[in-house]
């Protein structure tokens, strides 16, 4: 979700003090960059200054030493001249390796510091923020806007620092020189002002679209190739290259309008600069003085060396404003308030009772999903909910591990208020299986002892596995448990990825047991060996299962039927059935479903 488009931006230096403020812990290192910055800007002047005696010398035979230079002594300018240049460009040198060297150092210190700043934000952000913002924009915010960012670090600060120093050399060498001419000169510094706080402005502008549209970009291509199969099985190629090339152009436009801006500023800045330095040729012609030749070839080779900083000082305006639009994306993010952790009850174990009371539920102040729910679940029973998509039994399991905020009534286990928990403590005694499986490209055992489960035994990882009935085709696999299974398990099936999930939970071993239709990626044989697993696994455990297919949830304690979220029935599998409500109308429709199937 981009930042709202009446929100006033917020001020380019609140951003870049900001920005800066991440240098604390880099600041010997770019004391250092700033002492080569200084040394590399003295040596402009010294170079203006070399060929005053070198044009003097030419013009004036008769004077051969470094006149107005004690420190020199009586140095003879044939030799003087050529050993002080090389002694000035190794100066030069060693000022712009101490400068590059450290600076770099520091921008990418301080690139790392945001990066990493940025991800274990993500860490902690609220399930709802994942819901708003899509994955796109989220990568292309870690990748695209913080290289931005690297930009507004690294070759802006450098040139800032090392041509704003030349300029003021340079300056301050011209008005020792003659400061009457000098005036001229500074006449024309409002005027530049002016053209650089437009451009700004522009590239400010120009540059948050372009991140707007880097991140639409992104977004495209995340899900085609996330959804390759769907787009190949129904034939979305066109449609997904039309998306795709409409973003890039898009992308592309925005572009060349920032590059047309740029294109136009340089060289305006560059006609009022040297228009600026053809009055300045015409005064050094008229007023010339008692000057020597020298004297006013070193005047106007200094200012002549004005110019490039000026001009590369405005080109970088570019990349800062690019970088403060990329900084201005990841700071709103790094604002945004992390998820609610205010519970201080940490308890080592539970019994897995679960009550509900009163429970009310909607997301972002819309429409109510949960209305009034009252529950009670025993430890060691087992509960199902059931109802049509929608109904809101998602949401009621996703409440109870606090996955979102803002409800009203009481979730109690063990008769504490979930919130009042710490997040670790309370989701370390809840195991959860979802529809929607996540793997991790890593091997089948790390994927199984995951997070706090890493380090577990191979032991127990594989008896884990038996458990959920995947040692069968763990052990057909090329290195087994040590075989990695591709990006999100896509090396792997539907139903052998659920029951690495499935397998997870077991080897978590938590009294809490949440199965939110962990069966339904699964065919008819393979549910009938994770439900034997299962019927063993929620033994001694509190479960909560959320299931479509009612035949995996007929032993269970107590059935929740809800509807428009209310709990519109309860009882057992037989007293639903002989009640001829919802629950029975559930059954009959997908006993006749299924005999459809088989028919």
């Amino acid at each position: 979700m981009t930042r709202s488009q009446d929100k006033p931006p917020i001020s380019s230096l609140k951003i870049y003090f900001r920005l800066l403020g991440y240098l604390r812990p880099f600041l010997g290192w770019f004391a250092l960059s700033l002492l080569g910055f200084v040394v590399f800007a003295s040596t402009q002047p010294m170079l203006a200054s070399i060929l005053k005696f070198f044009v003097d010398g030419l013009t004036d035979p008769a004077t051969s030493t470094f006149h107005g230079l004690p420190w020199l002594g009586r140095l003879d300018l044939t030799y003087g001249v050529p050993l002080l240049l090389v002694a000035i460009i190794f100066w030069q040198g060693l000022g712009s390796y101490l400068g590059n060297y450290f600076l770099a150092r520091v921008s990418l210190g301080l690139i790392h510091d945001l990066r990493v700043a940025l991800f274990d934000n993500l860490l902690r952000l609220p399930n709802a923020y994942f819901d708003q913002n899509n994955s796109g924009h989220l990568i292309s915010r870690i990748t695209y806007n913080v290289t931005m960012v690297t930009g507004a670090a690294t070759d802006a600060i450098k040139v800032i620092i090392r041509e704003g120093l030349t300029i003021v050399f340079l300056f301050g060498y011209l008005l020792r020189m003659n400061w009457k001419l000098t005036l001229v000169i500074v006449a024309i510094v409002p005027v530049i002002g002016i053209m650089v706080g437009k451009a700004n402005r522009k590239f400010r502008r120009q540059s948050t679209r372009i991140q707007e549209a880097m991140g639409d970009l992104t977004h495209v291509a995340s899900e085609m190739i996330q959804g390759y199969r769907v787009v190949r099985s129904f034939g979305g190629e066109e449609y997904e290259a039309r998306r795709f090339r409409a973003s890039s152009e898009g992308n592309t436009a925005r572009q060349l309008r920032m590059a047309r801006t740029g294109a136009l500023f340089t060289p305006a800045l560059q006609l009022a600069t040297f228009a600026s330095m053809s009055v300045l040729l015409f005064l050094v012609l008229l007023l010339r003085g008692d000057a020597s030749a020298g004297d006013l070839v070193a005047y106007v080779t200094a200012a002549g060396m004005i110019p490039k900083p000026i001009r590369q000082l405005s080109e970088v305006s570019a990349t800062v404003q690019k970088g403060l639009a990329g900084a201005e994306s990841i700071f709103a993010q790094l604002d945004e308030p992390p998820e609610i952790d205010a519970g201080t009850v940490e308890r080592e174990s539970v019994s897995g009772r679960i009550e509900i009371r009163g429970l009310s539920f909607a997301y972002d102040g819309g429409r109510r999903v949960l209305d009034g729910i009252d529950m009670l679940v025993e430890p060691g029973r087992m509960i199902a909910l059931v109802g049509r998509s929608g109904s809101g039994k998602s949401t009621l399991a996703g409440l109870i591990p606090r996955f979102y905020h803002g409800r009203n009534g009481e979730i109690l286990i063990d008769g504490i208020d979930v919130r009042e928990f710490t997040l670790r403590n309370l989701r370390r005694h809840i195991a959860l299986v979802t529809q929607q499986t996540s793997l991790f490209n890593d091997t089948v055992a790390n994927n199984i002892a995951y997070g706090d489960l890493a380090g577990a035994p191979r032991q127990a990882i594989e008896e884990a596995a038996k458990a959920a009935h995947a040692a069968e085709f763990i052990e057909r696999l090329p290195r087994g448990y040590d075989t990695l299974v591709g990006e999100n398990g896509v090396l792997l099936s539907g139903g052998q990825r659920q029951r690495l999930a499935i397998a997870r939970a077991i080897l978590k071993d938590a009294p809490i047991l949440i199965l939110d239709e962990a069966t339904s990626a699964l065919d008819t044989e393979s549910e009938r060996h994770i439900q034997k697993a299962l019927d063993r696994v929620m033994k001694n455990r509190t479960t909560l299962v959320i299931a479509h297919r009612l035949t995996t949830i007929e032993k269970a304690d107590t059935i929740l039927v809800m509807n428009e979220g209310r709990i519109v029935e309860r009882g057992s599998h037989a007293e639903l059935l002989a009640r001829g409500g919802h629950y029975a109308r559930l059954h009959a429709m997908q006993f006749s479903e299924r005999e459809g199937e088989d028919g």
